[in-house]
C-alpha cells in the first residue's frame, strides 16, 4: 500500500492526477493540494489546463506532453524526476493514460525507478458504466472506435460472442456510421447504453436495442452532439431467454439447500437443459 500523505512526497514523485470530465466540482482536494505542490504539472494541451489551473489559482508551470511529442519529451520528464522535482501529469480531462497520453512517460518513469502515485478521480468509463444499468462484474474498455467503417466492423466482429459489457468512446462526427456498422454485426435486440455529456448540463443516459436507439438519436440532433461513451451488452446465448418458468422455480428452491453449481446441474437434468445456462441466470438473479 502507498502512504496517505497528501502532498508530494520526500522522493521524487511522478503524480497521475485525474481532472474533472465536465463538472469542475468533481475534482478532489487532494487533486488540488497535489498541483498547486509539484515542481511542474505535465499536460495534455497547457492552454486547456491553464483554464482550469486559473479556476483554482494554481500558478504551477507546465510542461506540455502529448500524442506527438511523448515518446521524445518523456525523457526530459524522468530526467527532471531524477533530479529532485516532483511532477504531476493531467490529460485534458479524466484520467490520465484511460485513451490519453501518460503510457510511455509511466513506464520510463517505472524503469528508471521513480515513484509513481495513482490519484483516484473521475473516468468516463467508470462513470457511464456505474449508471448504465448493464452488467459491471465483468467489462472492458475497448478505447476509441476506429475512425473507417471496416475497422470498426471488424472490432465488432471481435466482440460479437463476448460475454462481458464492452465500453468505447465515439466522437459525435461519427456516431451515426457507427451505430449503423454495429446494427450490422450485432443486429438489432443487442442492448446499448449512450452516455453523453457525463457531468455536464446536457448528461443524457439512454440505453435501449440498438435498433430502437438508431431511431432516439435520429430523432434529435442535439442527441448527436458532445463527448460519447457506448457500453454494449455482453454476448447471451438465446437458450438463456427461453429457460422454462418451472425450471427457474425449481433452481431457487434447490439453491436453498445446495451450492449454485450442483443446483444448476440438478436442475438441468431434470428439465433437459443446458446446465451453463441456468448456471448464469443463477448468477445474475439469485446472488
Amino acid at each position: 500500500m502507498t502512504d496517505n500523505k497528501t502532498l508530494p512526497a520526500e522522493v521524487p514523485t511522478l503524480y497521475i492526477v485525474p481532472t474533472p470530465i465536465g463538472n469542475l466540482g468533481d475534482i478532489t482536494q487532494r487533486a488540488l493540494d497535489v498541483l498547486s505542490s509539484v515542481d511542474v504539472i505535465a499536460a495534455e494541451d497547457t492552454r486547456h489546463s491553464g483554464k482550469l489551473l486559473s479556476h483554482f489559482n494554481i500558478q504551477t508551470k507546465t510542461f506540455a506532453l502529448h500524442d506527438h511529442n511523448e515518446q521524445q519529451k518523456a525523457q526530459v520528464l524522468v530526467e527532471k524526476l531524477l533530479s529532485g522535482q516532483s511532477i504531476a501529469l493531467v490529460s485534458d480531462a479524466g484520467t490520465p493514460l484511460i485513451s490519453d497520453p501518460g503510457y510511455h512517460l509511466v513506464t520510463q518513469c517505472r524503469q528508471a525507478g521513480v515513484k509513481v502515485v495513482p490519484l483516484p478521480g473521475a473516468c468516463a468509463v467508470i462513470t457511464a458504466l456505474s449508471a448504465s444499468g448493464l452488467p459491471s462484474d465483468r467489462f472492458s474498455f475497448e478505447g476509441f472506435l476506429p475512425a473507417k467503417s471496416k475497422g470498426r466492423k471488424d472490432k465488432f466482429m471481435e466482440i460479437a460472442k463476448v460475454e462481458r459489457t464492452c465500453i468505447f468512446y465515439e466522437s459525435p462526427h461519427r456516431i451515426t456510421e457507427s451505430l449503423q456498422d454495429m446494427l450490422a454485426i450485432l443486429g438489432p435486440e443487442r442492448e446499448v447504453v449512450l452516455a453523453r455529456e457525463l457531468t455536464k448540463t446536457f448528461e443524457t443516459i439512454q440505453g435501449m436495442p440498438l435498433g430502437e436507439l438508431i431511431e432516439w438519436i435520429d430523432a434529435d440532433e442535439n442527441r448527436k452532439r458532445g463527448e460519447m461513451v457506448l457500453l454494449i451488452h455482453g454476448y447471451r446465448d438465446s437458450a438463456e431467454d427461453t429457460l422454462p418458468e418451472e425450471a427457474l422455480r425449481t433452481l431457487g428452491i434447490l439453491t436453498q439447500e445446495l451450492p449454485l453449481k450442483k443446483a444448476a446441474a440438478m436442475t438441468a437434468e431434470i428439465y433437459n437443459l443446458k446446465k451453463n445456462a441456468l448456471y448464469k441466470w443463477g448468477l445474475e438473479n439469485l446472488g
